[in-house]
């Protein structure tokens, strides 16, 4: 991995890196914790240069609309407040990481961080205008929330190592539609 090259308006963001989309949780993606070693680098760098962290998370409350029981397409993950909700152990995130909890809605999804959010209102507002962009799952939440921060004007860098698809099919669509909507992937 070459040393990411932050600057000035930049910030990292990171998408559900929760445990529920790792191996062992609710909803696993395959080598899912390998993005945690890749996305702690990429962590280090943004705190040395003073770059804002932010982490999204699915937040969901019992019989959420994307759960298998009320017709969705996922089995139940990443419940309030329950241990397959919480961040990845080993993701280092620091202390002033700001938190963006999506999946909350009663009668839809959220699968991006801009969502319903005001995450691009707030990244305007501290003069963002470069996203680094990883985490899980690359062809669902990561590719939604790529295409949002494209759609309201965000450069964005897709840190390829740092990101893993429910498939590799759905991974190497999602990654194609990323790259050809204006993404560019680093770190591949």
């Amino acid at each position: 991995m070459s040393k990411p090259e932050f600057q000035p308006g930049d910030a990292l963001l990171l998408v559900d890196v929760q445990i529920d989309f790792c191996p062992g949780g609710a909803l696993p993606i395959e080598e899912g914790d390998q993005v945690v070693p890749v996305l702690n680098r990429y962590i280090d760098a943004a705190v040395a240069r003073g770059v804002p962290v932010y982490a999204s998370r699915d937040w969901h409350p019992a019989g959420h609309p994307s759960f298998k029981d009320q017709g969705g397409p996922w089995p139940v993950h990443c419940l309030q407040d329950s241990e397959g909700a919480r961040f990845h152990p080993d993701l280092c995130l620091p202390q002033d990481t700001i938190l963006i909890t999506k999946g909350t809605r009663f009668d839809q999804d959220q699968n991006s961080a801009f969502d319903q959010t005001g995450l691009a209102t707030e990244l305007r507002r501290r003069q963002i205008r470069r996203l680094w962009v990883g985490g899980l799952a690359e062809d669902v939440c990561v590719a939604a929330t790529v295409r949002d921060a494209l759609d309201e004007g965000f450069d964005v860098l897709l840190i390829g190592a740092g990101t893993r698809p429910v498939t590799v099919e759905g991974g190497q669509q999602a990654r194609r539609r990323m790259s050809a909507s204006g993404a560019h992937v680093v770190d591949a």
